[in-house]
């Protein structure tokens, strides 16, 4: 009975459907894709960053500089905002919230048709300490961890909209 239900266990899991994202490697479609998407620049140090990112994301699967032509475009703005939120009796701020919001756009570069438009966003508190090189270290170690997050949801987005292509 027991060898019966996994045996069925097994046919059903097998008839579901899912498929492996990356199936297939770096020769794999959807690895091969992310290849084929250039980003282009996007302003500002948060622009950089995030910029940096997806390039090494989207070309962890191979060489970058080998390919010239590139069949995807991939453009994005940022809004990158610092807010205090926690304000102490002798009116200083305790707490700071960043937030980096993402809008992109994945353009097929020889039709100029949109593939993806979407927005992605993250945010991270900051304590605010008596030590202001302190405070500016947080700031930036938090605009580079929402940098990768930003990055990490985008490439996802794209992998799943080149996979369903």
């Amino acid at each position: 009975m027991r060898l019966l239900l996994i045996l069925l266990g097994a046919l059903a899991l097998s008839a579901c459907g899912l498929k492996p994202m990356y199936a297939g490697g770096s020769d794999g479609t959807v690895a091969q894709g992310l290849r084929a998407v250039d980003v282009t620049p996007i302003e500002g140090k948060a622009g950089w960053l995030v910029r940096q990112a997806l390039v090494d994301r989207l070309g962890a699967a191979g060489d970058r500089e080998s390919q010239t032509i590139y069949p995807y475009r991939l453009e994005v703005r940022l809004d990158d905002s610092l807010e205090g939120l926690a304000v102490l009796a002798d009116d200083t701020v305790s707490r700071e919230r960043r937030t980096l919001r993402a809008r992109y756009q994945l353009y097929d570069a020889q039709t100029g048709e949109v593939l993806l438009d979407a927005t992605e966003g993250a945010d991270a508190g900051i304590d605010v300490v008596s030590s202001e090189y302190a405070t500016i270290a947080a700031e930036n170690t938090a605009l580079e961890n929402l940098s990768r997050e930003i990055a990490d949801r985008i490439v996802t987005r794209v992998a799943l909209t080149l996979r369903n292509r």
